[in-house]
């Protein structure tokens, strides 16, 4: 039997939280519930961060309430923390499902000090800081953390990324105690040379420092086409987790330009045909995944449409 590979989409998330309008919490729900029918391994529901800052997932407790009474067995649900108030927010919303209803968080940080600053209003040390408790809480609850690093192959204000860089920061979230490294090739910039070289150095600064145990994920940006290329690439040199989103949603709002905004992340279908291509195989349902595409698109265009101009 081919060797399955796990998938993360991150579309109700990461693919929403870049829209200019707003998709009503009901209409997300059904969303993540489709997603989940489909068959992927997780769905990223949202991100428990300030309306302030992210006013498109604002509504991240109203929709874990409405997620709480069918979530699907042997699916997991995660969601993304910047800090300790965050992850309050997650172990509440647990609380009010009367069981574990959020499995997974997502830390982030930078292989750039720019781009840090800029996601984060922090340096990569201060993130890394403000995860210990974090990391804490979640061991505490049996929650398992995601540690995402952006800008892997390149940064939008500090051009190439260098693979030694990414694979300090790897090693100090695993110092931490993350179970599992996210790798983002956040605008899209990767070839499939560009991330071979970086997997290449990550993976073994990884089995130096750590024996071989960290479970390694690539996220990928389909900005320039290449993003299917670069899965293979991922396949040869041993990964075997990725993220795609919905339809292509998302896309890093620095990697656009003036007259147009920047592709998204790798669409959850794309990746499928690059790990069918490649001799490997996943568990997600096609018919049931073109479902939730037509959903996200007919969702993503109203929020457009009623978006201010």
């Amino acid at each position: 039997m081919p060797e399955r590979v796990r998938i993360t989409e991150v579309g109700p998330r990461d693919g929403l939280q870049n829209e200019p309008g707003m998709v009503p919490t009901p209409a997300k729900a059904e969303l993540v519930r489709t997603l989940a029918a489909a068959g992927v391994n997780e769905v990223e529901v949202t991100s428990f961060v300030s309306p302030r800052w992210v006013p498109q997932l604002g509504d991240a407790a109203a929709l874990c309430e409405l997620l709480a009474a069918d979530k699907a067995a042997g699916v997991v649900y995660s969601a993304l923390v910047p800090n300790e108030r965050g992850m309050e927010g997650v172990l509440e919303a647990n609380a009010r499902a009367g069981r574990r209803l959020i499995d997974k968080i997502g830390v982030f940080t930078a292989a750039s000090e720019s781009f840090s600053q800029k996601n984060t209003n922090a340096s990569i040390a201060e993130t890394i800081e403000r995860f210990r408790p974090v990391v804490r809480l979640a061991r505490q609850h049996g929650i398992e953390v995601r540690g995402y690093v952006s800008c892997v192959i390149a940064c939008p204000f500090e051009g190439p990324t260098e693979p030694l860089a990414v694979a300090a920061i790897a090693g100090r979230l695993m110092d931490l105690g993350v179970d599992e490294l996210d790798l983002g090739d956040t605008v899209g910039a990767g070839t499939p040379e560009s991330v071979g070289r970086m997997l290449a150095t990550v993976l073994e600064a990884l089995d130096e420092s750590h024996g071989g145990s960290a479970k390694v994920t690539l996220h990928l940006h389909d900005t320039h086409a290449r993003a299917a290329e670069c899965v293979r690439v991922g396949l040869e040199l041993g990964i075997r987790s990725f993220d795609g989103a919905i339809a292509g949603l998302g896309g890093c709002p620095y990697a656009g330009t003036p007259g147009a905004r920047a592709p998204g992340n790798i669409a959850t279908a794309a990746l499928l045909d690059a790990v069918e291509r490649a001799g490997f195989s996943h568990r997600v349902d096609r018919a049931k995944l073109g479902e939730a595409a037509a959903l996200a698109q007919r969702l993503v265009g109203e929020a457009r449409a009623g978006a201010p101009s």
